[in-house]
């Protein structure tokens, strides 16, 4: 991941900006369930009013797409004077710091990513008619330009282990759940400022946006580059 700081840009600046990268992805809320404004555009803001703020659990960017986003580009707008990082977590070393034993049960396996996951915990229904992604990934996939294993399951989507069943699934999700967010050599912390922009890989890395300013307000607006391969599982050579 990248940080850019003082970049004065307004919205059409940014999204050229990932335009350089790929299409811009269009985020389901915007396909299927009907929210405003410009597609190619996502606003993360939190208010006095939040109870559910975005990016409050660890996570990659929908992982529930059947081709998830390449990479993020984030740009804070507005921002409390203190608090509001982002912490991040690279999803490789989360994968090469588990015992042997562990990495090789968890690289024949499966995992179930569900939208409605995330919709849950921002009190979200879809109406009758509308729909959102879900998809199948393997637990530890190869990231698609170095070809290195990541560790690609999250708190936000992922819902389930293929084959176990709820007890297990939910006992080993639970553990690499806190081995991402609970071991501190896998992450680096972005304190935020107006005109900050940071850009991640979608694959390489996993966040979680630290609430702990409420209830002062933070806005900022987040485009993503359009993923153009399905995870696909690692093989060791």
């Amino acid at each position: 991941m990248l940080v850019f700081r003082d970049q004065r840009i307004d919205a059409e600046q940014h999204k050229a900006f990932g335009r350089l990268f790929g299409e811009l992805h269009v985020h389901p809320s915007k396909r299927s369930l009907g929210a405003g404004g410009d597609p190619e555009l996502f606003t993360v803001k939190a208010t006095p009013d939040t109870t559910a703020v975005n990016g409050g659990r660890w996570h990659m960017d929908v992982s529930c797409e059947a081709m998830p986003p390449a990479a993020s580009i984030l740009r804070l707008i507005e921002g409390p004077e203190t608090g509001g990082d982002t912490v991040f977590a690279d999803t490789h070393r989360a994968f090469t710091s588990l015992s042997a034993p562990l990495r090789h049960m968890l690289n024949g396996l499966d995992a179930r990513h569900d939208g409605l996951r995330d919709l849950r915990w921002y009190g979200v229904t879809p109406k009758p008619g509308q729909s959102y992604p879900a998809a199948t990934h393997p637990v530890v996939v190869r990231h698609p330009d170095s070809g290195l294993p990541v560790l690609f399951v999250n708190e936000a989507f992922t819902e389930s282990l293929i084959g176990m069943s709820g007890f297990e699934s939910e006992r080993l999700l639970g553990l690499l759940y806190d081995h991402i967010a609970r071991t501190p050599s896998l992450q680096c912390r972005v304190t935020w400022a107006p005109g900050t922009v940071v850009m991640w890989d979608n694959f390489a890395v996993q966040h979680h946006a630290v609430w702990d300013y409420a209830p002062a307000v933070r806005r900022g607006e987040r485009v993503s580059i359009a993923g153009s391969v399905s995870p696909a599982r690692w093989m060791p050579t």
